[in-house]
């Protein structure tokens, strides 16, 4: 169950999902899983396991996932809600690429509900047979840091972890 987030905090979690506003662009999100760092960065960016858990809200599917791990190549992903037919896509450049360890990559929807476009960093730490995927999103003003906050984004990304947790199990 997600907790709202109190203004005076600017901090959203589940049970497992952590979501900070830190500074005056960033948005940063952790998540642990019971698994070895290359199983979750494989998960990350094969797209035959992408397109089984980076979903959102249940109800949408990802006809396309389109990934060249190299630094300056490009990625694209297109969301389908299967009810009304409804598409949302995004996508952006690697700047960096650190296999398992690290990716830097530009981000930008097809239809902005914020202005610009973010710079997203994922990182992936292991201790123990548990990894932390700890994403930082750089946005481009204040104001997208807060439309991003705002959106409803966090059901969304929880709901897209518990389906990850789930594949990382099986």
């Amino acid at each position: 169950m997600l907790a709202r987030c109190d203004p005076r905090d600017a901090t959203m979690k589940s049970e497992s999902l952590k979501i900070t506003a830190r500074g005056e662009r960033e948005i940063v999100m952790t998540r642990s899983f019971h698994a070895p760092r290359q199983m979750v960065f494989d998960a990350f960016t094969r797209p035959e396991l992408l397109k089984q858990w980076l979903l959102g809200p249940d109800g949408w599917s990802m006809p396309v996932c389109e990934i060249d791990l190299k630094v300056g190549s490009r990625y694209r992903f297109v969301w389908r809600h299967d009810k009304d037919g409804k598409q949302m896509g995004i996508g952006g450049v690697y700047r960096e690429v650190a296999p398992p360890a690290r990716i830097v990559a530009t981000e930008k929807f097809d239809e902005a509900w914020y202005p610009g476009e973010a710079l997203v960093t994922t990182e992936w730490v292991e201790q123990a047979g548990t990894t932390e995927v700890i994403q930082t999103v750089l946005y481009q003003s204040r104001e997208a840091r807060e439309a991003a906050m705002k959106s409803g984004m966090e059901k969304g990304v929880a709901r897209s972890y518990e389906r990850l947790e789930d594949l990382l199990a099986r």
